[in-house]
């Protein structure tokens, strides 16, 4: 599926690693919440992530992203796995001080993670190709390993963000849902080349211009 062609909406959930949680100082949350970048983020492999001029601390995280094979309303939790297509390895890129400074003035911080080049993704991976509550997932700055989790540490498993989303938001084809970053957030300078893979199903890699 070319989700970055149909793909209406990119919902970002938030906080679903207790220790990335805990890195950056923050409660561990009782239920999902989450936020959202418009498709335009999207930037694949050949491309690169643009290192904006209203940042001076740009952050990666790693995600596992899943993509929405058919449109889905308030469907059961038992059965929202068959409305899955597929999945994507992903950074969702950010500007942490930015995020920061609208936090401290309880601001809405989408202007930190919703730019252009800002949804990094990998090939698509078919839904029968990957079992979504155990993936490994590597990124690498210049080839130093900065984030090494597996999905089945997620707080909230891939079923239950997609049970409790489609309850609230009606999910189409091509729509992504960004799992959460595990722990290892940290900065990318102009220069730098970012990988991220699921070791033996999928790996892509972009420069910081």
């Amino acid at each position: 599926m070319d989700f970055v062609k149909q793909g209406t909406k990119i919902i970002c959930i938030g906080r679903n690693y207790a220790m990335h949680a805990k890195e950056l100082g923050n409660e561990i949350p009782t239920l999902p919440f989450w936020f959202m970048k418009p498709t335009t983020s999207y930037v694949e492999s050949g491309g690169n992530i643009i290192y904006p001029e209203i940042t001076k601390n740009l952050h990666h995280e790693l995600e596992l992203g899943v993509v929405i094979g058919r449109k889905m309303s308030k469907v059961a939790k038992e059965d929202v796995m068959d409305y899955v297509a597929g999945y994507s390895i992903t950074n969702d890129v950010t500007c942490r001080d930015l995020q920061e400074q609208c936090k401290a003035e309880r601001k809405p911080w989408e202007i930190s993670k919703c730019l252009d080049t800002f949804c990094a993704v990998g090939p698509f991976i078919p839904a029968n190709q990957l079992a979504h509550d155990n993936v490994e997932m590597i990124l690498t700055v210049n080839g130093v390993t900065r984030q090494h989790a597996n999905t089945k540490d997620m707080l909230f498993d891939v079923p239950t963000l997609l049970e409790y989303v489609n309850r609230h938001v009606t999910l189409l084809p091509g729509d992504m849902i960004q799992t959460g970053t595990p722990e290892g957030v940290g900065p990318m300078d102009r220069g730098d080349t970012v990988t991220m893979s699921i070791p033996g199903v999928s790996e892509v890699s972009f420069k910081i211009v």
